[in-house]
């Protein structure tokens, strides 16, 4: 496990969990790239991290589960999980981008998986993270409010 922001890619389809795995690989440099093909070990994985956060990319449609179970089984340790993630759907319907806007899920992407429009999203929730890291080694007395939560 590395001391960066990770990146779980959760899609029970080899051959796409594959190709995300490969896209993301290619540019993410800021903590490792890990994919699950089964729902149950990816929550196992992420409940027994040290650290609740990470970026998550999750089909929406997960052998016999959905996404959102996926994320709805996590979010007690990742508090961030829903802002956090980017789903993917075959064909993007109604129900699906108004669970995304309920869940306040703002990355939703349809297969086949344009490799830009990934790495726009994965990097706009890093870049988020990375703002946050930098107000805190700037802004001592930022970092110290911080850390009273």
């Amino acid at each position: 496990m590395s001391d960066g922001l990770d990146v779980i890619i959760v899609d029970d389809d080899p051959g796409v969990c594959e190709l995300i795995f490969k896209i993301v690989k290619s540019f993410y440099i800021w903590g490792d790239v890990i994919s699950f093909l089964d729902v149950d070990e990816a929550i196992e994985h992420c409940l027994n991290r040290e650290t609740g956060i990470a970026i998550f990319i999750v089909d929406v449609f997960l052998a016999g589960k959905s996404g959102f179970f996926f994320l709805d089984a996590i979010a007690e340790k990742f508090a961030s999980a829903y802002d956090d993630a980017i789903i993917i759907s075959g064909k993007a319907s109604d129900d699906i981008v108004d669970m995304c806007i309920s869940s306040n899920i703002n990355y939703l992407l349809e297969k086949p998986i344009r490799s830009y429009a990934l790495q726009l999203a994965v990097r706009a929730i890093m870049n988020k993270y990375l703002k946050f890291a930098r107000k805190l080694l700037q802004d001592p007395l930022f970092a110290q409010s911080v850390s009273r939560f």
